[in-house]
């Protein structure tokens, strides 16, 4: 028999983006950021990203997902080949080329909506369209102290591929964790 929680995951779904989604999107991501400089802001985001416009860009580009259950959407993520720095400088276990790995980026859950799965939900659907879509490897960068998210990576099978400087020149952020899942 399946439990309360399988149940409810089992109702999700993680789709593609459409622009209908940009105003949902929008709110989704503001509350985060809301949440977060109330709280910890273990990523360090501000309303300048992610915001509308980054949003707008990943829809655009076809890189921008949901996890919604019953039309609500309970959290979201960015999926795509562009690590938006130097990934070079990683200490991969693999080395792959651009293009062979899918990249996780701005994956957040709803405040609303937190402690209910939907991390893991979307991670498990991230790790499924790569896998279906032949990369090799899944890799991310996270801020060195976001917690949270190293611990929803790892309980995934992620593994530690360096702290480093990705020249993304981002004012207080100047590292990031590098974590991967190879296939």
């Amino acid at each position: 028999m399946k439990s309360i929680r399988q149940k409810r995951l089992a109702k999700m779904d993680f789709i593609k983006c459409g622009i209908e989604y940009l105003d949902v999107l929008s709110d989704m991501y503001f509350r985060v950021v809301e949440h977060l400089e109330k709280n910890i802001n273990y990523p360090k985001w501000s309303k300048n990203y992610p915001c509308r416009d980054s949003i707008k860009v990943a829809i655009e580009k076809g890189e921008q997902y949901a996890c919604s259950q019953n039309g609500v959407v309970l959290g979201a993520a960015v999926l795509n080949e562009d690590p938006n720095g130097n990934y070079d400088v990683g200490d991969w276990s693999k080395h792959l080329k651009k293009g062979e790995y899918l990249i996780i980026h701005t994956l957040a859950v709803d405040p609303l909506h937190e402690h209910k799965g939907v991390g893991g939900y979307m991670v498990d659907k991230c790790i499924d369209i790569a896998e279906s879509k032949g990369y090799k490897a899944i890799r991310l960068d996270v801020v060195p102290d976001n917690i949270p998210a190293i611990n929803l990576y790892k309980n995934k099978g992620f593994t530690f591929a360096g702290i480093k400087d990705l020249s993304r020149n981002i004012n207080g952020i100047p590292l990031f964790g590098l974590y991967e899942l190879n296939f």
